[in-house]
C-alpha cells in the first residue's frame, strides 16, 4: 500500500519517471499490477496482494478491500466505478464499464459484468444479485 500511495503521489504532481519506477517496484515487492491513473480513496487495502490487476482506468472509493487473484480490469476502454466500503472476494473480476455501488459485497470467483446497486451481495459467473442489505432477492 505505501508503493501504490507513493506512485499515486507521484502522479498528482506529475513526476512521471518516479510513478513509473514506484509502479514497477510494487509488481516486483508485491506481485500486483496496478496502473498508474487508478485512483481509490482512503482505506483501500490490498488483504493478499498477490496476483491483483488494477486497470489504469479504475476508480474506487473508500474502503475499498481487495483479496487476492482479483481483476478490476478494463472492456473496450471502459473502465469500473467503485463506490464506498466495497469487498471484492479472492479471484473476482470486475470488467468494463460497470458501476458498483457503496456498501456492496463481491463472492469470490464472481465475474461482474453488470452494475451493481448500493448493498448488494453478488455471487456467481456472471454475477447476479443474491441479497440487497441482507434480504434476499
Amino acid at each position: 500500500m505505501v508503493i501504490y500511495r507513493l506512485m499515486q503521489a507521484s502522479q498528482q504532481y506529475r513526476l512521471a519517471p518516479l510513478a513509473m519506477l514506484f509502479n514497477k517496484a510494487n509488481v516486483l515487492f508485491s506481485q500486483c499490477i496496478i496502473g498508474r491513473g487508478a485512483q481509490f480513496g482512503e482505506e483501500f487495502v490490498l488483504v493478499h496482494s498477490q496476483g491483483v490487476v488494477i486497470n489504469s482506468g479504475v476508480r474506487g472509493g473508500a474502503r475499498v478491500h481487495v483479496e487476492h487473484q482479483v481483476t478490476i480490469g478494463a472492456e473496450k476502454r471502459q473502465s469500473p466505478v467503485l463506490g464506498n466500503d466495497v469487498f471484492i472476494g479472492a479471484g473476482a473480476k470486475v470488467l468494463g464499464s460497470v458501476t458498483v455501488g457503496s456498501d456492496v459485497k463481491i463472492g469470490a470467483n464472481a465475474v461482474v459484468t453488470i452494475d451493481l446497486p448500493n448493498g448488494a451481495t453478488a455471487v456467481g459467473i456472471p454475477a447476479r444479485v443474491v441479497r440487497v442489505y441482507g434480504k434476499p432477492v
